[in-house]
């Protein structure tokens, strides 16, 4: 975050929507762990063209924003008028490069699930190298070919929006009734472009402590690459986020980020003379 700045010592926020937010206790564990200060819009103005931040000792300069507000609600002078959530004024000192933020507007183009299909051609024509980890198939609906494929098995695969997230929106064919499955044909059928499809994959299981004592329950895990001028480095863990319920099939993969359940922090370890398996 500091690299992001050409200042030498630069006052970095992690920008939040609030309390409410479902990913609040992400936001809260990431300025804890970064030492920064966790801020909501109200918090931030600006004047003379730069971003400043309330504090008990007066206004203080930010130079990076780490946000965690989506593209449209971050300035309700230059985007949504009725937000609350922003900072008015926010995208143009931003344009005069007086303020960093990470990520970017428009990089929420790569939540676009249908962008998952192409990213291993990405690699290809970015790097010139073919990818070291394996795509999970990826069917697009727009695509006519895909699509027969996908009205021929939808009993058996996992249906998402491309827009879609939190496990909202999504169909698990294998665990979804006859009604289900014909009600999301329609969906499909009427704007195919809005889907993508992909096989239902056997999520990894770990061991969690539950009321009971300790269960299985599907858990994935949300790595961090920190990016700067000099190198690329993935942290060495990251956040892990559990299935509430008991594993019993398809229908407890999805592990949805609105769950009310803050995720946990996960680390991976290795042994440097370990094989890969």
């Amino acid at each position: 975050m500091r690299a992001a700045s050409p200042t030498a010592d630069p006052t970095v926020v992690v920008l939040t929507p609030g309390p409410k937010n479902s990913a609040y206790f992400e936001h809260a564990f990431l300025a804890e762990q970064m030492g920064v200060e966790l801020v909501e819009g109200q918090d931030l103005f600006v004047s003379s063209g730069f971003v400043y931040m309330r504090t008990p000792a007066g206004a203080a300069r930010v130079d990076v924003i780490y946000r965690r507000i989506d593209d449209d609600f971050l300035d309700p002078l230059a985007l949504r008028q009725d937000s609350l959530l922003g900072v008015p004024g926010l995208l143009s000192v931003c344009r005069s490069g007086r303020v960093a933020l990470a990520n970017a507007l428009g990089t929420g183009v790569a939540d676009d699930k249908a962008v998952y299909a192409f990213a291993p051609d990405i690699v290809r024509f970015y790097l010139n190298e073919e990818p070291i980890l394996k795509n999970v198939p990826t069917y697009l609906c727009r695509r006519p070919d895909n699509l027969k494929y996908l009205l021929d098995h939808l009993g058996d695969l996992v249906v998402k929006e491309v827009h879609g997230s939190g496990g909202y929106g999504m169909l698990i064919g294998p665990a979804s009734t006859k009604a289900q499955i014909a009600d999301f044909r329609k969906r499909i059928q009427t704007t195919p472009g809005n889907y993508i499809a992909q096989p239902t994959l056997a999520l990894s299981t770990c061991p969690t402590f539950v009321k009971r004592g300790i269960a299985r329950r599907h858990v994935d895990l949300r790595p961090y690459v920190l990016c700067t001028p000099e190198q690329v480095r993935i942290v060495p863990g990251g956040l892990t986020r559990v299935a509430l319920e008991k594993v019993r099939g398809a229908g407890r993969l999805v592990r949805p980020a609105r769950s009310g359940r803050p995720p946990r922090g996960g680390r991976c370890t290795h042994r440097r003379d370990a094989k890969a398996r």
